[in-house]
């Protein structure tokens, strides 16, 4: 029996590990908004294409205006919101490079998208969540907060952060039915990886050695837990972090 359909936002949603997941959550009969920078509409036709239900917004993730058109769009389309997944984030452009080397500006950078676009986001969704009583919001996080890696200080931190925001959000939203939960990715070959070939750079040992099931991680193997943890059966389950890594480490 398939879930009940529920309209989910998935931010940086029209390439990657998002899109997966955009198209894993409308294979189960959701209503999908599609929120990026670019090709938000061409993600959104693609599934419209398949027999979805999909809107594409353009929406930089720090911007309240954008954002805020995001919700308002989302709800004109479909009425309500009932899921956000937090996915836009800063990863696959960042050059590895020790601390010292690492501009503030650049910092400050990766800490607006990958911390400030979940807190904008999670503000704006959260109205029409508490007036359904009833609502998910899925933060993507990483692993890397547990492995502490060098050479990418500034995006160790920021997912570090969104770890802790999952947990602070959770109590602050639980009374109105709204659950609050994370997804730590172990390294993941996504298309921005393999585009700029970090995948070479991060070596056999973090991509695949140190793990328990001793393969490289790719979107599809992240999609089952996204699924889950939007569905009516993870309504008592908030503030926890769920690895996802194949078992590299153990929370």
């Amino acid at each position: 029996m398939k879930e009940s359909s529920k309209v989910v936002i998935v931010t940086g949603g029209a390439s990657g590990i998002g899109f997966k997941f955009a198209q894993s959550l409308s294979s189960e009969g959701h209503k999908i908004v599609i929120a990026d920078l670019n090709g938000s509409e061409e993600a959104a036709n693609s599934l419209i294409d398949q027999g979805s239900d999909a809107l594409g917004v353009k929406v930089d993730v720090v911007n309240s205006d954008d954002v805020n058109n995001m919700v308002k769009q989302s709800l004109v389309k479909f009425g309500r919101i009932d899921a956000l997944v937090n996915n836009a984030g800063l990863f696959t452009n960042l050059t590895l490079r020790p601390f010292e080397e690492i501009s503030n500006e650049e910092w400050m950078r990766v800490m607006e998208v990958n911390t400030l676009g979940p807190f904008i986001c999670a503000k704006a969704v959260a109205p029409s969540m508490r007036e359904n009583s009833w609502g998910r919001i899925v933060n993507i996080a990483s692993t890397v907060p547990i492995k502490g890696p060098p050479n990418m200080s500034h995006y160790v931190a920021s997912k570090g952060a969104v770890i802790a925001f999952t947990r602070s959000l959770a109590r602050e939203l639980g009374g109105a039915g709204i659950t609050v939960n994370a997804i730590a990715p172990g390294f993941t070959l996504s298309d921005g990886v393999l585009k700029n070939d970090l995948h070479s750079q991060m070596g056999d040992v973090t991509r695949k050695l140190s793990r328990s099931i001793q393969r490289d991680q790719v979107p599809e193997d992240l999609t089952g837990a996204l699924n889950f943890l939007i569905s009516d059966a993870a309504g008592f389950i908030t503030g926890q972090t769920l690895a996802v890594d194949g078992g590299s480490v153990f929370l």
